[in-house]
Parts: structure tokens; C-alpha cells; sequence
């Protein structure tokens, strides 16, 4: 398997995908259900097999990552060859980035003597997915790149 089988609540949400998948190997629901009776090893076969199908899809179509913590927030850019790495230390400990209130504060003061700002760019050394992968099962959420646009223009960062 080459990324972690789905979660019983992501399969449920998948359940008319999965459907389509086992038509697709031509198994009915009928011998669906002979199988997860006698072939135990089957059922982890075929859900392994259509988990990394699902998880090779989304990687493919993931552009943005962040993820942020009480005093730090990264946010990634994922291209074809490299990660564009954007991290924003909050050096004041009165304020908190997973606070509603002091996370508008930020947008509202990118500038502040309290926000430091580091800019990177890595090539992935291994496959592109994978690291991908990585980065979400250590906490960073797919995101639609808002933030990470938002956050450039502020500080005026050469992308």
C-alpha cells in the first residue's frame, strides 16, 4: 500500500465511488458481500487498492497545505518539481494564530514587530505525492490557496 488505507467515515462518504470501483474489478453487490463472509484478505485487498486510488487522486489535484499552531502557521505551495515553503512565527505570547480574534488581528497588522517571516523553496526529494502525503498526516489541511495568496501580497514576497 502506498498511503494508509481511508478512514470508516471516509469510506462512508465514498460508499457510491467504492461502488462504481468494485463494478469496475465486476464485483456486485451480491458477491461483495460473499466476500467479506469468506475472503477476509480480499475485502483489505480491494479497500487498499481503492484507498490509494482515492488518496493518488487528491494529491494529484492538491496546489496548497497549511498548517497552524497556537504560534506558528506554514503554508505550502505545492508545484510540479518543489514546495514553496512560507512560515510566520508569532513571537508575542499574548497572541494566539488558532485565536478567531488574534488570527484577524494578523491580516490586519502582517507587519508587526511581533510576526517573523521565512520564505523557501525545496525540491522534493522523493515523489512529489508522497511528500504531499507526509506533510497531511503530520497535521497540514489541503486548502484552496487563499491564505497562502493572502499572505504573500501582505509582505510582498516574490513568488
Amino acid at each position: 500500500m502506498k498511503y494508509r488505507q481511508l478512514t470508516k467515515e471516509q469510506f462512508l462518504e465514498l460508499h457510491n465511488e467504492f461502488a462504481k470501483f468494485l463494478a469496475s474489478q465486476q464485483i456486485d453487490i451480491d458477491e461483495w458481500s460473499t466476500i467479506k463472509k469468506e475472503k477476509p484478505l480480499m475485502v483489505e485487498e480491494e479497500l487498499n487498492i481503492f484507498s490509494d486510488l482515492v488518496w493518488e487522486d487528491v494529491l494529484t489535484k492538491t496546489n496548497y497545505l497549511e498548517h497552524i499552531s497556537d504560534d506558528g502557521i506554514n503554508l505550502f505551495k505545492c508545484n510540479a518539481k518543489e514546495m514553496i515553503r512560507i512560515y510566520i512565527k508569532l513571537k508575542n505570547k499574548d497572541k494566539n494564530f488558532l485565536n478567531a480574534t488574534d488570527f484577524k488581528w494578523f491580516l490586519q497588522n502582517p507587519l508587526d514587530d511581533s510576526i517573523e517571516y521565512f520564505k523557501a523553496v525545496k525540491k522534493y526529494s522523493k515523489a512529489r505525492n508522497l511528500e504531499i502525503f507526509d506533510l497531511i498526516e503530520k497535521g497540514s489541511q489541503i486548502s484552496n490557496g487563499k491564505l497562502f495568496a493572502t499572505v504573500s501580497q501582505l509582505i510582498h514576497l516574490p513568488l
